[in-house]
């Protein structure tokens, strides 16, 4: 039978994964049709985007307020295409500030809402717990402990594991790429993130680590990974603007799994690059700076005691967090240099990385959460 699904995923990496749900859901129901928010992986699944998710994608409350007119728009005009479609599902994929506001007014519509990677209402904004079990039928979530927080409501909530996991298998199991780094030495990796604003912010101190690092490292090897040719580009900007961090640097776009392979060691931005990191076993630090207004306010709503995803699954400091005005230079230098040596520090966190991979699943994490989908869409009333 026919169906029709809403998918909102309102970021480049939600694109990403739900491209990779809804091109397993046709596998099994070839006759389903998908439309709504994505980027240019549900573009190629062959869905209908009515908006770019990367016209979505904001970052920081001073941005979402610039804004608001546009979000505020699309909203109005996905309520109407709702009510003139009437799509047998909505499938939201992360993206809370929109996509919750969204399930409820499908739920007031009686259109069943599936909602793919939960908003992290147990670090901050436990309020909405209540209102997700209200507005959201069937909820997929990627981490294990998050089954826990929704124990007490009667939302039906399936752990399909992290879809990175099959993602990484893979990329190990493949033969290595010759990724040409400017040295011999030991080799490093740079995350800086995947959006403008976190690379115009958090780069500037990786860089200068970099230099501090070249002091007890002096023949050391460093790769900035970026996710795409655009973000490549904006970070050669950014390294044109400093030539003294140029020396021994190279930027290389959509391979950050095969960087992380061949790294020694990592810098990395909070987010779920750190996921990825640990996934392909590279000992690494975490990074993040944001605008002082963004962070005020953040430091004031988060609930756990780490911002990195990768120390929040350990429920431990297991790789150190260099946030905001403790992100010095030379402290992360110091910080990065004890992973790169073959000594307590790098055994400690390569024993901590194998557990946390080990919780995020062994299964298909794809598939699994396929099979959710089109089981929570057929039991339609």
């Amino acid at each position: 039978m026919s169906r029709s699904l809403l998918v909102v995923a309102g970021e480049v990496s939600g694109d990403l994964h739900a491209a990779r749900v809804v091109r397993a859901v046709r596998a099994q129901r070839p006759d389903w049709s998908f439309w709504g928010i994505g980027g240019e992986n549900l573009r190629a699944t062959g869905m209908e985007c009515l908006y770019d998710s990367r016209d979505m994608a904001v970052l920081g409350l001073s941005e979402v307020l610039r804004r608001y007119g546009f979000f505020r728009g699309v909203f109005r005009q996905l309520c109407r295409e709702l009510d003139q479609r009437r799509p047998d599902a909505v499938l939201l994929v992360d993206y809370p500030g929109f996509n919750l506001r969204l399930a409820r007014a499908a739920h007031a519509r009686g259109i069943k809402v599936i909602y793919y990677i939960c908003p992290q209402v147990w670090a901050w904004h436990r309020a909405r717990i209540a209102r997700m079990a209200q507005w959201v039928d069937r909820l997929l979530v990627i981490f294990p402990f998050e089954v826990e927080v929704f124990a007490g409501t009667d939302l039906q909530v399936d752990f399909v594991g992290h879809p990175l996991v099959d993602q990484a298998r893979a990329a190990l199991q493949a033969p290595p790429r010759d990724l040409a780094w400017p040295t011999t030495g030991p080799r490093v990796a740079l995350l800086p993130g995947s959006r403008r604003q976190e690379i115009e912010r958090i780069l500037p101190p990786m860089l200068e680590a970099a230099q501090h690092l070249r002091r007890s490292h002096p023949d050391a090897a460093f790769i900035i990974a970026a996710p795409s040719d655009e973000i490549a580009a904006h970070i050669h900007d950014q390294l044109a603007k400093h030539p003294a961090h140029k020396v021994a640097i190279k930027v290389v776009a959509g391979q950050t799994r095969e960087v992380l392979r061949q790294a020694r060691g990592a810098m990395v931005a909070s987010g779920t690059a750190t996921i990825e990191t640990a996934l392909m076993g590279c000992p690494f630090i975490i990074v993040y700076k944001t605008a002082p207004l963004t962070y005020w306010f953040g430091r004031r709503l988060i609930r756990v005691p780490y911002l990195g995803m990768v120390n929040i699954v350990a429920q431990r400091l297991l790789c150190p967090e260099f946030l905001q005005h403790d992100a010095r230079p030379e402290s992360m230098a110091a910080a990065l240099a004890l992973l790169l040596a073959d000594g307590p520090e790098r055994t400690a966190m390569m024993e901590g990385l194998q557990e946390v991979c080990a919780a995020l699943g062994e299964v298909d994490p794809v598939t699994t959460a396929a099979q959710s989908v089109w089981d929570a869409v057929e039991t339609v009333a």
